[in-house]
């Protein structure tokens, strides 16, 4: 298996009729899911997805992949594929469309028609694609071909990418359910035929490979979502992810069962599941979905509210229910059902969303006290059954952190591909197939890319820095008046903070080290006024550590007397 390697430079140009595959987000984290071939000249992009930000992340509302190393060869890009329509797949499109509008998006209808929708909130009108499982379609020196895959949202497609280099199988999310709701199963005997016909290189999901047997069937959840329905005394509701069609169906089968009427609350589930009933994903009985107006007039143990925040994010429904900054108030005797997994990095947004829900009353049943999720990922039963039937002779994992990649790999070693034919790679890293063999060939750029407000990538790992420190530090803002003759401080300078605790004598004994600091400045003719400002800075932010051992932003203002 391979190792990091940073000393890693950019990678020579591609072996004539070699294949080089370079993921630009997914690969050590879950999201941000991108990933770019290159053959004969030309670029085929597979998913471009966002991450959603974690706490350590302030002000930052997703994170897109670097589109740096083919921001320059975007005339060469062919096609980007789309797998499915979770936003960690199709997040990030309007932002590559926006350098190039003309690129078409291959996918399946209810992929396409979520990410349309997206695009038109961006004034993007795209040209798109759509495929189904079993099509054929060729895009430069790509010839894709399409498999069903059951995953947590209808409609998702795995990709067959057949190149002069040699036969690519790339799953997308997959899992292999033997009894989804939309009796739509994972295609193994397209998998077996690719097989057969010899997988030179095959990407596989890695999110649950650490986890051993196979994943949970979805129908598995509909005796513990019935209890909630039948149990509980006012309103449920219930918090699941905008695209997660096949949860919404079965909490839409118990509200109906139950006696109960449904709203929809949030922008993005309202759209997403208008469009889902309306291409035939989701299926709606007559009257079971009402308007808000509507539903408040019904008493409470006939309301069922489903709403987007399961993953704790601020600004989200079932957030700003829980800081009591929203229309609709939880209470007491109210049921929240979070219908979700917990994703790594969202755990405590999670935690303390449920904790002030419970503190408002509500009964808030979750992952970890019954049974309401499944995951949508192969569990490692399911992935050494597919290395078992597709036999590959390279493996390279995707989409997961460095443990589930490195699980990943070490099932497929297991399975007989040889270790050397097993490539854990990072983002940017370069992968070069050629003559049947993989190896690293050197590395991109494929950093965070921080979409902050109006702004890509403005946001810097700085800015983030300053954020931080203004949270958990505080600010000092000194301002000096300085005579311009002598260098010296005019009258004792002022100092204002927030957020670093202080009274009215903390800061005295501050004064005489910018005195100090001032006069040994006009002793060396150091008289400008961004190196005063350095100075003060220096001398302040050193007596706040020294004294205090916090390290708050320090803002210093010169003014010439």
């Amino acid at each position: 298996m391979s190792r990091t390697h940073p000393e890693l430079r950019t990678p020579p140009p591609l072996t004539d009729g070699g294949l080089r595959v370079t993921a630009l987000g997914g690969l050590g984290e879950i999201g941000r899911n991108m990933t770019v071939f290159e053959h004969r000249g030309k670029l085929l992009v597979v998913d471009c997805g966002v991450l959603f930000p974690e706490e350590h992340q302030p002000g930052i509302d997703v994170i897109l992949p670097d589109f740096t190393s083919i921001r320059d060869r975007l005339d060469d890009v062919v096609a980007i594929v789309l797998t499915h329509g979770h936003e960690d797949h199709i997040g990030g499109v309007p932002y590559l469309l926006r350098e190039r509008a003309d690129i078409p998006l291959v996918g399946s209808k209810l992929t396409l028609a979520f990410i349309e929708a997206k695009l038109k909130e961006h004034k993007i009108r795209p040209v798109t694609v759509e495929v189904t499982e079993e099509d054929l379609v060729d895009f430069g020196p790509f010839g894709l071909e399409f498999l069903a895959v059951n995953h947590s949202i209808p409609d998702a497609l795995a990709v067959a990418i057949r190149t002069a280099a040699g036969l690519v199988l790339h799953t997308g999310d997959f899992k292999m359910d033997q009894f989804p709701l939309d009796r739509r199963i994972t295609d193994l005997r397209g998998f077996a035929r690719l097989g057969e016909e010899g997988v030179d290189l095959f990407l596989t999901d890695s999110t649950n490979a650490e986890v051993p047997g196979f994943t949970t069937s979805e129908g598995e959840l509909v005796p513990a979502i019935e209890k909630v329905f039948r149990t509980a005394p006012r309103r449920v509701i219930v918090s699941s992810f905008a695209s997660h069609v096949h949860r919404i169906q079965q909490v839409l089968d118990q509200a109906h069962a139950h006696g109960r009427k449904v709203a929809f609350v949030g922008r993005s589930m309202v759209r997403n599941m208008g469009i889902a009933r309306d291409l035939g994903y989701l299926n709606v009985p007559d009257g079971l979905v009402v308007d808000m107006k509507v539903l408040e007039k019904l008493p409470a143990n006939q309301v069922c509210l489903i709403c987007t925040g399961s993953q704790g994010e601020p600004m989200a429904a079932l957030s700003r229910m829980a800081n009591r900054d929203h229309v609709i108030r939880i209470t007491e005797g109210d049921t929240v059902l979070l219908a979700s997994s917990l994703i790594p990095g969202n755990e405590n947004a999670i935690y303390r969303v449920i904790n002030e829900l419970t503190r408002w009353g509500a009964d808030v049943v979750h992952k970890g006290n019954a049974k309401v999720h499944v995951s949508g990922h192969a569990s490692a039963g399911e992935l050494v059954y597919c290395y078992n039937v597709v036999q590959p002779r390279n493996v390279m994992p995707v989409h997961g952190e460095w443990r589930h990649l490195k699980a990943n790999a070490e099932l497929a070693i297991r399975t007989g591909v040889h270790p050397k034919g097993v490539v854990v790679a990072e983002d940017g890293f370069a992968v070069d197939l050629v003559d049947g063999r993989v190896r690293i060939a050197g590395k991109v750029q494929a950093g965070n890319v921080y979409v902050d407000g109006q702004t890509v990538g403005g946001a810097t790992e700085t800015h983030l820095k300053d954020r931080r420190n203004l949270a958990e530090e505080g600010v000092i803002t000194v301002v000096a008046i300085v005579d311009a003759d002598t260098g010296l401080l005019a009258e004792p300078p002022d100092f204002l903070a927030r957020g670093f605790v202080h009274d009215e004598r903390t800061f005295d004994a501050v004064v005489p080290l910018v005195e100090k600091a001032l006069a040994k400045a006009a002793e060396e003719g150091v008289g400008g006024a961004t190196q005063l400002e350095q100075l003060i800075s220096r001398a302040v932010g050193q007596w706040a550590h020294r004294t205090y051992r916090r390290s708050p932003m320090i803002i210093p203002i010169v003014i010439d007397a």
